[in-house]
């Protein structure tokens, strides 16, 4: 391959990860898709090609919807709750140039994602999140442009109707790690109790690989008891250590250089946590290094 050519590909290939973990919610889909995506770039005739970045886009996206219509049907059988691959995400930032918005990493909106079908996920994540236009998204995904405006507007009316996302200042992202770790830690849960919401969700995503909750636990009395009488004796022999995870201060729990857990968090309105996400699948945390 001509040193241009991969050089482009190489350009393009943050974007196109980008892209795809957020259609997937895994990463190492994401780099499948991605993967494929460049071997598809090499054999392909590229002095036909007039624009490689639409070229990329396209076959990227193309490849990652067949990966979700496989990724869905093996959730079915997945045991207890599923939850997105925790990403760091500084790496991610620098590598798009800041151009994309954090909170389109959440692990928050990337379940609110789950909502949609495969072509309202592709279309909204294209023209909302990546700001192609709606005529080269259809081409893309080989519709009509008004069915291709049709799928971003019901997948924008079908995230509205959940509670918005909603990521609060810095600081105070930052005293709910804190008090988390005091809850846990020491069992304190005074200053906890002030940051979560009474309508709390507690969701644990072990797949069935490592012991966790099966059910997610719902209010701020179960939450807390659940933190503070067990989850500090699970955890009282890990190391604790801040990381921004899917565009927020999130915790990464470890053990002999092992990362064992990650924790992040989703908000209300009012700046309230309303969801605690534990990872615990170690497939899903094999990417993560300390």
């Amino acid at each position: 391959m001509p040193s241009a050519d991969l050089l482009r590909f190489e350009e393009a290939r943050p974007m196109l990860l980008g892209l795809a973990y957020r259609i997937l919610g895994s990463r190492a889909d994401a780099e499948d898709a991605v993967q494929d995506t460049f071997l598809k770039w090499q054999a392909a005739d590229r002095e036909t090609i007039e624009a490689p970045i639409a070229w990329l886009t396209t076959t990227c996206t193309r490849r990652c919807l067949d990966l979700l219509g496989n990724a869905h049907r093996a959730r079915v059988d997945y045991v207890g709750a599923w939850l997105p691959e925790p990403i760091p995400t500084p790496a991610v930032a620098a590598a798009e140039d800041g151009a994309l918005l954090a909170d389109s990493l959440s692990t928050a909106f990337l379940l609110l994602l789950e909502r949609l079908s495969p072509k309202e996920r592709a279309a909204y994540l294209l023209h909302e999140i990546f700001d192609i236009s709606y005529a080269e998204i259809a081409a893309m995904l080989e519709l009509k442009e008004p069915a291709c405006r049709k799928l971003v507007s019901r997948a924008r009316t079908n995230l509205q109707t959940a509670e918005e996302r909603y990521a609060p200042p810095r600081e105070r992202q930052q005293a709910l790690l804190e008090a988390f770790r005091l809850a846990v830690a020491e069992g304190a849960t005074a200053r906890l109790a002030n940051l979560l919401s009474a309508e709390v969700r507690l969701s644990a995503d072990g797949g069935g690989k490592v012991p966790t909750l099966l059910e997610p636990l719902h209010g701020l009395e179960a939450v807390l008891a659940f933190l503070t009488s067990r989850l500090s004796e699970y955890w009282a022999n890990y190391q604790w250590r801040e990381a921004d995870i899917n565009g927020g201060p999130g915790v990464v729990m470890h053990r002999g250089g092992n990362v064992v857990a990650t924790v992040t968090f989703g908000y209300d309105r009012s700046g309230q946590a309303s969801d605690i996400f534990i990872v615990r699948n170690p497939d899903k945390l094999a990417r993560l290094t300390l």
